[in-house]
């Protein structure tokens, strides 16, 4: 049986998330996806502390994302993240992020990623043992 690496991860939006409405500026969900984003990247064996190492890195060479109802200051924020599928040079993880208080969804993202080879910034295959690992999840 094959398992999905998934993450949750939680929020609360600050001030400095904020515009002067009070309301999630969109850059700051982009922050709040980044952190769980991380932490889905450890769950699949790209620790930091071994990026910081290897100088391999899983760097963002996609984002999209739909806004579908604003955050507001104070809120808690549930963000869950997947793997969504897997190819040859990159991959793609899913988030959806929700407020807690009622569980209205707030925005859904995808983002591509490649591993890269650093300083020379150089595209890596994905690492073999993911054609087993996720194989329900590899695109042709």
């Amino acid at each position: 049986m094959h398992l999905t690496p998934t993450i949750e991860t939680r929020e609360e939006v600050m001030f400095f998330d904020t515009d002067c409405g009070g309301v999630v500026h969109n850059i700051a969900y982009l922050r709040m996806i980044e952190t769980a984003r991380t932490r889905l990247a450890a769950l699949m064996g790209m620790k930091l502390r071994e990026m910081a190492q290897t100088h391999l890195f899983p760097v963002v060479v996609r984002t999209e994302i739909d806004y579908k109802k604003p955050g507001k200051l104070g809120d808690e924020l549930v963000i869950h993240g997947r793997l969504e599928s897997v190819e040859r040079v990159r991959f793609w993880c899913a988030f959806e992020m929700r407020r807690a208080e009622d569980n209205a969804l707030l925005i859904t993202c995808r983002q591509s990623l490649a591993l890269v080879q650093m300083p020379e910034g150089r595209p890596v295959r994905l690492p073999d043992d993911w054609k087993v690992k996720y194989e329900h999840l590899m695109k042709a």
